[in-house]
């Protein structure tokens, strides 16, 4: 069942998916349409999941679900992740990578593979202070004091 993201509680957990690429918004428009289908549908155990979606600077998926009035489970995580494989295939696009670092330079967002992170921390073209999107919190609370921080606020830390 579909509920608004900012009706959700802030125990609500998430799950961040970050694009590779950023999003036309013709394609975003699309997403944005495939989610809430996916979102009205979504189900535990035949009950439905009380959740929501929100999609952050055409290159950020992130699902809700209210674990307070039915809990996510492996069967409903797994159609989540088959959901957000099908629309990896339809747009070519990699949502599952998780070894990718997703920050700001300035107002761009930028998208690079860890390894060409942390050569840009040695070569300072990134410091501490450079906003990077922390994929890893676990609830909306976290989402929103935590998710967009500066990389030395973040696990991202460990490479300065």
């Amino acid at each position: 069942m579909y509920i608004p993201f900012e009706n959700l509680p802030g125990e609500s957990r998430i799950w961040i998916y970050q694009s590779n690429r950023k999003f036309s918004d013709e394609e975003f428009s699309e997403i944005e349409s495939d989610l809430k289908t996916f979102v009205e549908g979504w189900a535990a155990h035949g009950t439905s999941l009380e959740a929501s979606y929100e999609m952050k600077y055409n290159r950020f998926l992130i699902l809700a679900v209210n674990q307070d009035v039915q809990a996510a489970t492996g069967c409903s995580i797994d159609s989540s992740v088959e959901f957000i494989q099908s629309l990896e295939k339809k747009y070519n696009v990699d949502l599952l990578d998780k070894m990718n670092v997703t920050f700001k330079l300035g107002e761009h967002i930028a998208h690079k593979p860890l390894i060409d992170f942390k050569k840009m921390v040695k070569d300072k073209s990134v410091s501490e202070n450079t906003i990077v999107f922390n994929n890893l919190v676990n609830n909306i609370e976290e989402y929103n004091e935590s998710w967009e921080v500066p990389a030395a606020d973040s696990w991202h830390s460990r490479f300065f």
